[in-house]
């Protein structure tokens, strides 16, 4: 049994007990949040139907917050002189699926 999930913009293949890195979530460590289902699969039968799915949601508790791996973006105009270097780290929360819908 597992489902696809959405939130922040990406969706995500899950099944309980699996733990996420999503985009950064307004929530703290222990909290609960539900996750929009698109597609959920019993092992029988595939659901797909938005308006079957729109009351459905896939329990998920915050086990932490905390910052992804550093890109690096350089910038480089051959010839001209011209180079920039610069890093990013996203901020991220780790999450585990307690429940899917039935």
């Amino acid at each position: 049994m597992y489902a696809i999930v959405t939130t922040g913009g990406k969706q995500y293949k899950v099944a309980k007990g699996d733990i996420i890195d999503v985009e950064k979530l307004d929530a703290q460590p222990g909290d609960k949040v539900a996750l929009d289902v698109l597609m959920l699969n019993n092992g029988k039968e595939t659901i797909v139907d938005a308006a079957a799915l729109a009351d459905k949601k896939v329990s998920c508790e915050v086990l932490d917050q905390f910052k992804g791996e550093k890109v690096l973006v350089f910038k480089l105009k051959k010839r001209k002189r011209y180079h920039r270097t610069k890093g990013h780290r996203q901020n991220l929360t780790k999450l585990q699926v307690t429940e899917l819908p039935e």
